[in-house]
């Protein structure tokens, strides 16, 4: 049965960056990439309201069930929206600019550039630079009239019962799953160390772009975008039971990963005049022309 959103619970938050807010609240991580700003200074707005962040996951801890996200994986996965050319992608994601974001004016292309340029300056692998340059591209589902709380968010795994480490978990009450005692077991459908490959987790930007990107990138890169926001598993460790030994394997990577998408804004922007040459050979090397939403 398709899930039914009423429209007043579509965009409880100001801009999609509200949820990143409230990431670097819950998790400072003081790191060089900042090149010198405390993460306390990011974001930092004058006696921030919380309503929003709680409202928000009231609402995705209450409507990401099971079954939605089977739902939503069977309409978008098809990629049967758009296509586009990979760089009319980005203009395409840049109609989210964020007017509220008191980090910087940059739009949302320059932020992925400057996380991919600050992960290249470091030396890592090509793919990985290529992985931070596209791995908020899933919040295109705003886009194509998701709700917010169905495009960012912390995921986490559904079809077995709900960490109390994830954020808010409170809210999980008023999830029909909370009570469905399929689902509502420490495996649930789910078997001991099953793998993550085996789990779904809520849906959202990340599991989006990891489905778009998974023919054409390596493994330790689609790890970084499927699992970027799962930070009840990479910082919390709720889900070991869920995961195999390659998982763990794997997600030495998406640690590696995650500051640089927190920490690595700067009011500086990147020279794309300077940069294009080898970002357009980058794209070349491993993703095809066009992209399919």
């Amino acid at each position: 049965m398709k899930t039914v959103v009423a429209s007043a619970e579509i965009n409880p938050l100001s801009s999609l960056d509200v949820w990143e807010d409230d990431l670097l609240e819950r998790y400072p991580d003081p790191t060089e990439i900042a090149d010198g700003k405390a993460t306390e200074e990011f974001r930092n707005y004058e006696n921030p309201a919380r309503d929003s962040v709680r409202e928000f996951y009231r609402l995705n801890h209450t409507y990401q069930t099971y079954e939605f996200v089977l739902e939503k994986k069977k309409d978008f996965l098809k990629f049967d929206k758009k296509e586009m050319p990979v760089w009319k992608a980005f203009d395409f994601l840049n109609t989210l600019v964020d007017d509220s974001d008191p980090d910087t004016d940059l739009d949302q292309f320059q932020h992925l550039l400057q996380t991919s340029e600050a992960i290249r300056a470091d030396g890592h692998p090509d793919w990985m630079v290529l992985a931070g340059l596209f791995h908020d591209m899933g919040k295109v589902l705003c886009l194509f009239g998701e709700p917010q709380w169905a495009v960012v968010g912390d995921t986490f795994p559904v079809g077995c019962a709900f960490s109390d480490k994830i954020v808010y978990s409170e809210f999980f009450e008023a999830n029909p799953d909370y009570y469905n005692p399929q689902y509502n077991t420490k495996y649930g459908v789910y078997s001991p160390n099953c793998g993550l490959k085996n789990v779904q987790l809520s849906w959202g930007h990340d599991e989006y772009i990891y489905h778009m990107m998974k023919d054409y990138l390596p493994e330790p890169a689609l790890y970084m975008l499927r699992y970027h926001s799962f930070y009840a598993q990479h910082r919390e460790h709720a889900y070991d039971h869920l995961m195999d030994d390659h998982d763990h394997e794997m997600f030495k990577w998406v640690n590696i990963f995650n500051p640089y998408d927190l920490y690595s804004k700067s009011p500086v922007p990147p020279d794309w005049n300077e940069l294009k040459p080898y970002y357009q050979q980058l794209v070349n090397k491993y993703l095809p022309a066009t992209l399919k939403f």
